[in-house]
């Protein structure tokens, strides 16, 4: 329990702490009894909260930065705004580079997923092969009289009353499981701006199982031979895989899965503010030889990865955000 009754000022602030600054309009305030109520059930790649402001409210996040926000009403009723488009439908997903809006009665109470950008980002991966260059931007309307879309709301339900009890507290395994079934459910029943990402289906399940662990463990001290034995192959069959299905070679694409992880990791952190330095994000996703990191970064975004950094922080910041 985050917070419970009080002032609504009060939840807008550990709502803000929680998720991101933003706006709160209250257009009347709670009678006698009301109060708000926010609640994390779970929180990593797809955390779950519920959210009840116990007051008419306007909510303006703004425009969101490295994260999805799902949202599946509980009670009450509101109207869900992204990119200035009223939304039909109860059910909504917004995502980075989408400006949100919501206006919640006082019995509003949501069920909210944030899934982060790098798990979508990371099955796109599995599903392409490589890593695209822009996040993924749904339409935000989820049309639950769809079969498959409201079989996938009730897939997210499932998850957000089981995350936080014993099934997924003894086994981390299946969690993960449902998280991946989540992510590509979406990728499929959702329309999007990458149109249809089908998996690897053209290319030998060896190449499959290389795309897909190189996808999962990229945050690891992982090499081309983990790849190797993930994918049950010899390295030079893999080699031979790589450069005949994807155009590349095994080593090329954990690097440039690694470079897509750090680009998201500056964008998060020129966004938030925040102390971090082109060298620990470097350093955290495996590239010691930093001026060889800053040089492949422009060849693939076009900037510096400092000039990343600098661009979303106050001026008197620039400068101290190490190599790049």
């Amino acid at each position: 329990m985050l917070f419970s009754g009080g002032e609504v000022r009060d939840l807008h602030d550990a709502v803000s702490a929680e998720f991101a600054p933003h706006r709160l309009r209250v257009r009347e305030a709670p009678g006698p009894g009301d109060g708000g109520r926010f609640v994390r059930r779970w929180r990593g790649e797809v955390s779950v909260y519920e959210l009840g402001y116990g007051a008419d409210v306007d909510v303006v996040p703004g425009e969101l930065a490295d994260f999805y926000s799902l949202q599946i009403p509980l009670t009450g009723s509101g109207v869900v705004t992204v990119d200035g488009r009223p939304l039909a439908t109860p059910f909504s997903i917004a995502g980075p580079g989408q400006r949100l809006a919501m206006s919640w009665d006082r019995a509003s109470v949501n069920q909210v997923l944030l899934i982060t950008r790098q798990a979508v980002d990371r099955a796109v991966t599995v599903r392409r092969g490589e890593p695209g260059r822009e996040a993924v931007r749904f339409d935000p309307a989820l049309d639950g009289d769809r079969a498959a879309v409201a079989e996938w709301l009730e897939l997210a339900r499932c998850y957000a009353r089981t995350v936080g009890g014993e099934l997924f507290a003894r086994s981390p395994l299946a969690r993960q499981h449902h998280e991946q079934l989540l992510l590509h459910g979406l990728l499929d029943i959702q329309q999007h701006s990458l149109g249809r990402v089908p998996a690897l289906v053209a290319a030998p399940a060896a190449v499959r199982r290389a795309v897909t662990f190189c996808a999962e463990h990229a945050h690891e001290p992982i090499s081309v031979a983990d790849l190797a034995r993930a994918a049950r192959v010899s390295l030079p069959s893999l080699r031979r895989g790589f450069r005949t299905h994807l155009g590349t070679t095994p080593l090329a694409h954990l690097r440039r899965v690694r470079l897509d992880l750090a680009h998201h990791d500056l964008l998060a952190a020129a966004g938030s503010g925040d102390a971090t330095t082109v060298t620990q994000v470097a350093l955290r996703w495996g590239f010691g030889h930093l001026g060889r990191f800053s040089q492949e970064y422009r060849e693939a975004y076009g900037r510096l990865p400092s000039e990343v950094l600098d661009r979303g922080r106050p001026q008197s910041a620039a400068g101290s955000t190490g190599t790049g």
